[in-house]
């Protein structure tokens, strides 16, 4: 891979910059010393505690820690998604002042400095008298940062103008190539410590350290911090440097080689771009259960971060109402609406509870005790199966098959999907969806569960939540019918030399034990509705494969009258190799519907890599044996490519109606009025519609919990301002 001899470049090439001897002054530096009493002993040897100018002048030794590079993240083809840079400072050397060695006199030779340096760069860097004394007095033998970060390039124009007492101060530097791409998974460093400004102590950094504050930087710390040098520094009293020799060399941190596919993830996130203003969109490999994509909208740019970011954007970012921190892919949790319909199937045919081909009457509106609960069109559907009432995503069908099967037994199938426990992924923040037991359900509600719970809970809403990701995966499971693989968001974990010390492989997570009958009825259904006329979601169709996919519109806020929109599935039909789901968040007011709003954007993506997936459909190349002549196969031939290190819904929310109140029956043809989209969009959350003023679901012992340890960004201020 191109990216290995690169790093072993950046390590070997800044740690010999690192190491070369600091620059000599042409004069020597004026030293003077205290009257000594003649009867006075020899002073003791000099050490980094004792610094005073009033002592052993400018001798000292010290071992000094050079802080080592850090490791790359990088897509599964290796391509770079943080890495890090060689950057600079200008850096005050104190070594090359040569006046009175009173402190007075050397502050202000470094304010001069410090001027020069700003009209070098065009920099406003202020420092106060009483930091530069104190700097002078413990540490004038290191160099003092004293401008923010230039370039290599910048730094090379600059090398021959500096004058003296102006040095060029080598630093690692942070860089995310690809700015906000996959910024949610990729996460930020900060500063790790604080650079001391005391006594020179034994290993004391040269520069400030990194460590990772979000993301798989954080997560994968250890392994990508690497382990730093060891420099010793020896002064005579004369200020003169007599020894600068490495103890030991800086070793690099190592790569961490993620399964995410760079141009599936680019195009994802282009398509949230332009078709919505926040939502998100998962694409996983079935067969090795390796994420490809996990996009979120609105997002935000890495490099903003680095070395720090400043407290008035961080404010800006956190206040901002759509809220770009907070990475809606995995950590939001929302009603799955009708995307959890075919759970139900597969419970209620598996547990006997219904036949295969079972019909029930679909009114528009069915009564469930005091209350009617309707379909989301209007009319008389007739008695319908399993296959239609998918296709069609009827709701009043869903009310009885749920309340039939009962709510436990589907949601028994629905944890053995993933739904309500996270998905083990090195995630930080990741929202563990609500699947609700029993016991959750009386003390959230203050009842047992009701045939009315039951309904709400057969078509994804109520206390019923997940994440974009959970939904996905749920979709894997439900295309293999055996087993839910265990997904995985890490192919390699190298050391810095590129020899891979882990690599995980694909495992099963579960086993579903769905019935074959209730699999292959499910999946007919989710079939149609992409390619039946009557589906939901035909405009999900990328014309070069039979999709299985299911449409879902989530009454989601209904305070605000704020709704989103879903469309979930897998392909091909016979063979599943691709899950995915994306998710559209309405505006309030804004009518969505998951046949309109997020199954163009299935459509469109997955059309553009049509070529890439047709390729990777192909069987792989199997052995012939032949009775006589075995002519070989030209050098192209089906050589598998080496894996390197409206029919729409309206909101199927269960409308609940007095009895006798349902209101006149409007046809099914009117469309459905898009209002304009007002300008205060609201921070995303998940919202219990059946308590829109109590957001936050509480956490009982045992039970599915609501996210709570999603970790807010911090802004991370330079050390020395």
């Amino acid at each position: 891979m191109l990216w290995k001899p690169l790093l072993l470049g950046l390590g070997l090439s800044l740690s010999n910059a690192l190491l070369l001897p600091a620059q000599e002054s042409e004069k020597k530096p004026v030293l003077i010393n205290p009257t000594v009493p003649k009867e006075a002993v020899e002073p003791p040897e000099p050490n980094a505690s004792d610094a005073s100018v009033l002592n052993q002048g400018m001798a000292r030794t010290m071992t000094i820690s050079i802080p080592a590079p850090r490791g790359l993240i990088l897509d599964r083809d290796g391509r770079p998604l943080a890495q890090t840079k060689m950057a600079y400072h200008l850096a005050l050397d104190f070594t090359a002042y040569d006046g009175p060695a009173d402190k007075e006199s050397a502050v202000a030779w470094a304010q001069e400095r410090i001027l020069e340096a700003n009209a070098l760069v065009g920099g406003n860097q202020t420092y106060t008298d009483k930091k530069l004394a104190n700097y002078y007095r413990y540490r004038r033998w290191l160099p003092r940062k004293i401008s923010q970060i230039l370039t290599e390039k910048k730094a090379k124009s600059l090398e021959k103008k500096l004058p003296a007492g102006l040095k060029l101060l080598p630093v690692y530097l942070r860089h995310y190539p690809e700015k906000s791409v996959a910024a949610h998974l990729i996460g930020y460093v900060g500063a790790q410590t604080v650079l001391p400004t005391g006594p020179i102590n034994a290993g004391d950094p040269l520069f400030q350290s990194v460590m990772g504050k979000s993301g798989f930087e954080m997560v994968f710390d250890k392994k990508l911090r690497g382990e730093p040098g060891l420099q010793k520094i020896i002064f005579d009293k004369d200020g003169n440097k007599v020894l600068d020799e490495p103890i030991r060399l800086p070793r690099p941190g190592g790569n961490i080689v993620t399964t995410i596919d760079l141009d599936w993830q680019r195009y994802a996130e282009r398509v949230l771009r332009e078709g919505s203003k926040r939502g998100a969109f998962v694409v996983i490999d079935m067969q090795t259960g390796e994420v490809l994509v996990m996009a979120s909208r609105p997002t935000f740019d890495l490099n903003e971060f680095v070395p720090y970011i400043t407290n008035d954007r961080y404010k800006e970012l956190a206040e901002n109402p759509s809220n770009p921190l907070f990475g809606r892919a995995f950590q939001a949790a929302y009603p799955p609406a009708s995307t959890f319909k075919p759970v139900v199937t597969l419970a209620a045919i598996t547990n006997g509870a219904i036949r295969y081909d079972q019909k029930f009457d679909c009114p528009y509106k069915i009564k469930i005790g005091q209350l009617y609960m309707r379909n989301h069109s209007a009319g008389d559907l007739g008695f319908l199966g399993a296959k239609p009432a998918l296709a069609r995503s009827v709701n009043t069908w869903f009310y009885q098959v749920g309340i039939k099967t009962g709510p436990q037994a589907f949601l028994s199938v629905a944890r053995r999907l993933g739904y309500g426990t996270k998905t083990g992924l090195p995630l930080v923040g990741e929202s563990a969806g609500v699947a609700p037991s029993a016991d959750y359900i009386m003390k959230k509600n203050g009842r047992p569960t009701t045939d009315g719970d039951a309904a709400n809970l057969a078509i994804g809403q109520g206390l019923m939540l997940a994440t974009p990701l959970q939904v996905a995966q749920a979709m894997a499971g439900t295309g293999n019918g055996n087993v839910l693989m265990e997904l995985q968001l890490i192919r390699q974990i190298q050391d810095f030399h590129g020899r891979v010390i882990e690599a995980p492989q694909p495992r099963k997570r579960n086993e579903l034990s769905l019935s074959p009958i209730a699999v292959k009825t499910t999946k007919e259904g989710m079939r149609n509705v992409v390619h039946a006329s009557y589906g939901t979601g035909k405009r999900a169709d990328i014309g070069y494969t039979i999709m299985c996919g299911k449409t879902g519109t989530a009454q989601w806020k209904p305070d605000i009258k704020q709704n989103l929109a879903w469309f979930a599935g897998f392909f091909p039909f016979d063979n599943p190799r691709y899950a995915f789901s994306v998710v559209y968040e309405g505006v309030p007011g804004e009518g969505v519907s998951g046949g309109r709003k997020a199954a163009p954007m299935v459509k469109r993506f997955f059309r553009n890599f049509r070529t890439e997936i047709l390729r990777n459909l192909r069987p792989s190349a199997r052995a012939v044996l032949f009775q006589d002549k075995i002519e070989p196969e030209p050098a192209e031939a089906n050589i598998p490519k080496a894996m390197v290190i409206n029919e729409d819904e309206d909101i199927p929310m269960a409308e609940l109606v007095p009895n006798g109140s349902g209101g006149p029956e409007l046809p099914s043809d009117i469309p459905t009025p898009s209002p304009e989209i007002p300008s205060d969009i609201p921070t995303a959350g998940a919202v219990d519609p059946e308590a829109p003023t109590e957001p936050a679901i509480p956490r009982f012992p045992n039970d599915p919990e609501a996210p709570t340890d999603v970790p807010r960004a911090e802004p991370v201020a330079p050390a020395d301002q």
